[in-house]
Order: C-alpha cells, then structure tokens, then sequence
C-alpha cells in the first residue's frame, strides 16, 4: 500500500499511519489519524478509506466503524488539497457510495466535531454516535465550494430540506446536542464510553452470520 496506510490483520493493527485499518472476526475499524491537521483528509487518506469500505464488502465484514483520532472526527478535506482540485474529486463519492453499499452495520464513531467533505462518510453510514462537545458543520457556501452530490440528498432524508440548508447554506455550526434531537445523530456518550457504545451496538451483528446481517440490512 501507498505510505499513509497501513495492512490489517486479524486482531492486530500494524504501523502508526494517517489511516488505520483493524479487522478482527467481522469487525473492521478504520481510525483517521492525522490529529496534527485536525484529521483533515487528503487524496491518498479518502482512497484507503474507500478501498478498505470496498474491502469489507467483499470479505465478510458483519461490522464497519469509522472513527477518529484524538479530539476531532475530522476537519474535511485538506485545504491545500481542496484548492488543488481535491474538492470535485470523484473520490469523495467512491467512499460515500462504498460505505453506502455495505451490505454490513456501519458506524461513525464521531470522537468529535465533523466537519467539511468528511460529512459525507458520515451521512452514508448506517448509524452515528457522537460525543458530547461535537459540533457537524460543512462549509462550503462560505469556502465557494459545492458539497459532495449525494451529501444533500442523504442529509435531507435524515433531518429535512430546510435544517440540511441550515448547515449547507446557512452555514450553521450544530452541537451535537441539537443534531441528536434533529436526528443526524442518534446517540451521544461520554468520550470514555464511545468504544464500549460502539462494541455494544455491534455485538449482535457480530454474532451472527453476514449473510443474516446483509438479509436483515436489505428489507429495511
């Protein structure tokens, strides 16, 4: 794999890199670890991601998690990157669609504020967690940007047309605490508890076959 990245075995993660990948009996982590940047998300860093989503598809995974390291879930993209083209890059679709296509339970594990294009992995897994303190702003009126295709449409269908133009035209900052009650998250725990929670919600995927977790995800 490209440096940034780094190879998965079961139980185990291996190196200390910008994205970290676990995988342990059907259950896959996928850590973003770029705390120096807020985890803001370069070209590379959305590819890994998006491969190990198009990974787990494909190997049985029977649950996905998307978290963060440190004190941010992410920032978004690079900005450096985001001038430079990043910010139309067909890649930001590949990893929304991936983790939108997970035929396995998809969590964001959201350590703390989400921000930008990272909206998007979010908005396309199954279900977020957040921890008190987080705020889910994506400011792409003020940056002149336009936000990722599918990312309107997945946030109207959580919480409506006019609070999802509350954050992409309003540019509203929304504590965690406001979006549980509007529905984009739909939990808050304490930092300490976040793992436990996350282990929690997974525990009867992991216990059963991915055939049934794949069966049970398609009729709803």
């Amino acid at each position: 794999m490209e440096s940034g990245t780094c190879r998965e075995s079961d139980g185990e993660t291996m190196g200390a890199r910008m994205i970290r990948l676990t995988t342990d009996n059907g259950f896959w982590v996928v850590t973003i670890d770029r705390q120096e940047k807020a985890n803001s998300l370069t070209g590379a860093m959305l590819a890994e991601i998006a491969e190990a989503a198009e990974r787990a598809a494909s190997e049985g995974a029977r649950v996905f998690v998307l978290r963060g390291a440190g004190k941010v879930f992410s920032a978004g993209a690079d900005l450096d990157e985001a001038r430079a083209g990043l910010a139309t890059d067909p890649v930001w679709e590949r990893l929304s669609g991936a983790i939108a296509a997970l035929p396995c339970l998809s969590i964001a594990a959201l350590n703390g504020t989400l921000a930008g294009g990272a909206m998007g992995m979010a908005l396309a897994c199954d279900l977020r967690i957040a921890v008190p303190g987080a705020k889910v702003f994506y400011p792409v009126m003020k940056l002149g940007f336009l936000p990722q295709p599918s990312d309107p449409r997945r946030m109207a269908a959580l919480i409506g047309p006019a609070r999802a133009k509350m954050i992409l035209m309003a540019g509203q900052k929304i504590p965690a605490e406001e979006a549980l009650a509007w529905g984009l998250i739909d939990r808050i725990v304490a930092p300490e508890e976040l793992d436990d929670t996350v282990a929690a919600l997974a525990a009867d995927a992991l216990g059963a076959s991915a055939a049934h977790v794949a069966g049970i995800k398609a009729l709803i």
